[in-house]
């Protein structure tokens, strides 16, 4: 404890720093300070949903036939390239800049607009504009890796990334300008906090579109209606995806704040971490729960599924719910991912890695339940944002998809399929050590 003397010293070297610095001198100090932790937040947040795509691509390669393995990597790394390339030619000014309710600008993001920071001024709030477009820019690279995986197996390389091309230099930005750009929706009050429609859904709606228009895998489905399962090649690389995405989910629902320049901020950081944290784990003892109760066994890929499902569900409203409704908004988001996956079976829709059901499903009721722990969000609001969105993707994804299919085509030939995508398209193996692919 200081003494009496100490304190005396002190408070006359608080008076001496206050005569030589006004207090409009440390508020300017707290501007560079906020706007320095604002635009890191976008960054390393931005660096923890890109390692998202490896968990994507991990997930797909061990949930696909070892003779499709190298495709799927190789469709990762592919769509997150085209993904940045066509969000800086056309989709962040499309999606950001200058939007009138249904559409933003068309123009590519040459310059960023930092001159007011560069000239000493820093207004409350305020970041980097580089580092805000890098944070956007990685998550529509997530809603094109839905689509990857759930066409995994029969869908042409060059097709495949054609469609990769319109939804994240079209349908993405377009839809998002609705809320994030500040359209139409938002001005209703639709809320998606970090994208459970607006990134979830949206490659969700894709994937399904593209997995009816495309057909299912040869011996999918018996001619009776049985469902022949085609196991994955490595359940434990699948697992390390899993892990790996769960990881990158607290920089997209965390950088999601948009901020780290006040406590308040910080606050709410920590409490986006611990509810996405806590939804997965909701949604993988629930799908664990439900398989054994449904199936007598546990199955890992629903486990897996279940993470993804809590995860998706959470992303809609990770701020406001307590960390015990947090779970339970998991929990069901895992459970439905247990009912979606056989059920799109029955109606023989063919899913390789379940993203219809994890990410689409998972995020419809995600969005719906924001309406349970926010007081501003109403049911019928989520659910006008859910409907349009939903159809305006359906209705442009059918056009691409169908658009491809009858020009260059979507599918491989049944030879190509029967041997494998490595082989018919990359003309290599992963796995050639061990023999012939199957």
């Amino acid at each position: 404890m200081r003494n009496s003397k100490q304190s005396l010293a002190i408070m006359a070297a608080g008076a001496a720093l206050a005569a030589l610095f006004p207090a409009s001198a440390f508020a300017a100090v707290d501007s560079e300070t906020s706007y320095i932790l604002n635009s890191f937040s976008f960054l390393i947040n931005g660096a923890l949903v890109m390692w998202m795509a490896a968990g994507f691509a991990m997930l797909e390669a061990g949930l696909v036939r070892k003779k499709n393995t190298a495709t799927i990597c190789l469709k990762n790394i592919a769509l997150y390239s085209v993904s940045g390339l066509t969000f800086y030619v056309v989709g962040y000014n499309l999606m950001y800049l200058d939007v009138t309710g249904f559409i933003g600008s068309i123009s590519p993001f040459w310059s960023p607009d930092d001159a007011a920071a560069l000239a000493g001024t820093f207004d409350e709030g305020t970041y980097s504009a580089s580092s805000d477009w890098f944070f956007q820019m990685v998550f529509v690279a997530t809603a094109a890796s839905i689509v990857s995986g759930a066409l995994a197996e029969r869908v042409k390389l060059w097709s495949f990334l054609a469609f990769v091309v319109l939804l994240t230099a079209i349908i993405y930005p377009i839809q998002g300008s609705w809320v994030w750009g500040g359209g139409w929706l938002d001005a209703m009050g639709f809320s998606d906090y970090a994208g459970s429609t607006l990134v979830h859904s949206v490659g969700g709606w894709a994937a399904l579109t593209g997995a009816i228009i495309l057909g299912a895998r040869k011996g999918k489905y018996g001619k009776d209606g049985r469902v022949m399962p085609i196991p994955g090649a490595n359940l434990p690389l699948a697992t390390l995806g899993t892990f790996i995405l769960w990881l990158g989910w607290f920089g997209f629902n965390g950088g999601s704040v948009l901020a780290l320049g006040s406590a308040e901020a910080v606050i709410e950081m920590a409490n986006v971490f611990a509810n996405t944290n806590m939804a997965a784990v909701g949604g993988v003892l629930a799908a664990m729960v439900a398989t054994q109760l449904i199936y007598k066994k546990v199955d890992l890929t629903m486990a897996l599924n279940g993470a993804i499902a809590g995860l998706v569900s959470i992303t809609a409203e990770p701020a406001d719910p307590s960390m015990g409704m947090a779970i339970l908004i998991g929990a069901v988001g895992g459970i439905l991912v247990v009912v979606a996956v056989p059920l799109l079976d029955k109606l023989k829709i063919d899913d390789v890695v379940g993203a219809i059901s994890a990410h689409l499903v998972a995020g419809i009721w995600g969005t719906l339940a924001v309406a349970i722990s926010d007081a501003d969000a109403t049911f019928i609001v989520q659910a006008t944002g859910v409907v349009s969105i939903g159809a305006f993707v359906i209705v442009t994804s059918t056009i691409f998809w169908l658009a491809l299919k009858y020009t260059v085509g979507i599918r491989v030939s049944e030879e190509d399929e029967a041997n494998g995508l490595d082989k018919a398209e990359l003309g290599l193996e992963a796995y050639p050590e061990f023999g012939p692919s199957s």
